[in-house]
């Protein structure tokens, strides 16, 4: 049986799965931003800067660990993006039914 991280990708879905990646990043990007706007209009005093600052910096670290294109880990980053909603699994239609499965599974965990 093929471990996960040994998962080949066909032409066709590595299109698909870059499509999907990009918009999962747009997405939570997109809702970064609005949130950044959010708090930085209610900043009034030095500590809010500063909460704010340790809020960027913590979301930095968790985006930075978490989009990772590298194909030996696809499935997972796929999985957590599904679980954390930034990614539904009919975006992925195109892959194949077994990374389909696999993504499905490790994002119920």
């Amino acid at each position: 049986m093929m471990q996960v991280n040994e998962i080949e990708w066909s032409e066709a879905e590595k299109e698909v799965a870059k499509a999907a990646f990009d918009m999962a990043y747009k997405r939570e990007i997109n809702a970064l931003i609005d949130e950044v706007r959010k708090q930085s209009s209610e900043i009034v005093e030095i500590d809010d800067i500063w909460r704010l600052h340790d809020f960027l910096s913590a979301r930095r670290h968790n985006i930075d660990g978490k989009y990772d294109y590298e194909y030996s880990g696809l499935i997972f980053v796929f999985a957590s993006l599904v679980k954390d909603g930034w990614l539904h699994l009919n975006e992925l239609d195109g892959l194949n039914t077994n990374k389909l499965t696999k993504i499905a599974a490790i994002a119920r965990i």
